[in-house]
């Protein structure tokens, strides 16, 4: 039996060919992609027993830092890296809990971004630190919390109560929510970024607030005890017995002050 093809099945057969190709060429695409994500992309989660007053130390070159309290005596680290993948060794000494990026990765210039999460007791100290990145704690009773972002990123610190606290960055924006102790130390720092301070109105505590911009807003928070030095640059002054100290300073940008 002759089996013979119009030029129409013809082309309609060119076409079903030409339509497979174009599906087998977008499914390996797709698959390339998704193996250069995961190469691009990794992540590890590893669990630490420790101590309730455990001290951690984390330094970080580019990337966020995120710090969560829970109720238990370990820390739970979660790390997604970038390509290229840089080196991380985690370690315990003593009561302290170290991850060190800058030290580990020491002469490398090709080091991709880390973003930190890490769960740890209500009661640790934290001592943070980025170049480049947004540095978050919250919920956390021990006796330090320091962020520093020496370049560009926010700060966030909620539901801190501390008795020493220091949040420092270049460029970008300090948010502090918290108690201040008694006979604690508080020094938030920005050179370009807004600084907003949000404690309850029975805090007392004994402030310094300089922006060269003038923008401090104090209003009628507590009282009219706060002298202005420099047609209104600086305030000083004592609030309820000047317990603790406070000292913000605002290089470009406004300090204000909000009752919890």
């Amino acid at each position: 039996m002759n089996t013979r093809f119009t030029f129409a099945q013809i082309g309609m057969f060119r076409l079903n060919l030409r339509a497979q190709v174009l599906i087998v060429a977008a499914v390996l695409l797709i698959s390339t992609l998704g193996s250069a994500t995961a190469w691009a992309q990794q992540k590890m989660s590893k669990r630490y027993p420790v101590s309730k007053n455990v001290r951690i130390v984390l330094k970080n070159i580019t990337g966020t830092i995120v710090v969560e309290s829970w109720e238990r005596n370990e820390i739970k680290l979660t790390a997604t890296l970038e390509s290229p993948k840089a080196n991380l060794s985690p370690r315990q000494e003593g009561d302290g809990f170290i991850v060190d990026v800058i030290g580990d990765n020491r002469g490398r210039v090709d080091v991709g971004h880390i973003n930190f999460r890490l769960q740890v007791p209500a009661y640790s100290e934290v001592d943070l630190e980025t170049r480049i990145g947004n540095i978050t704690v919250s919920n956390i009773r021990g006796r330090l919390v320091r962020a520093h972002v020496s370049s560009e990123g926010d700060i966030e610190l909620t539901g801190i109560n501390a008795s020493h606290v220091y949040a420092k960055n270049r460029t970008g924006d300090i948010f502090f929510d918290g108690e201040f102790a008694r006979d604690g130390e508080y020094h938030l720092q920005s050179g370009k970024g807004n600084i907003n301070i949000r404690i309850p109105a029975n805090s007392a505590f004994s402030l310094t607030a300089a922006a060269p911009n003038k923008q401090i807003h104090i209003g009628e928070f507590w009282n009219n005890g706060f002298k202005s030095m420099g047609d209104g640059r600086k305030f000083v002054g004592n609030v309820g017995g000047g317990k603790s100290e406070v000292v913000v300073t605002n290089f470009q940008g406004s300090i204000t002050f909000m009752r919890r």
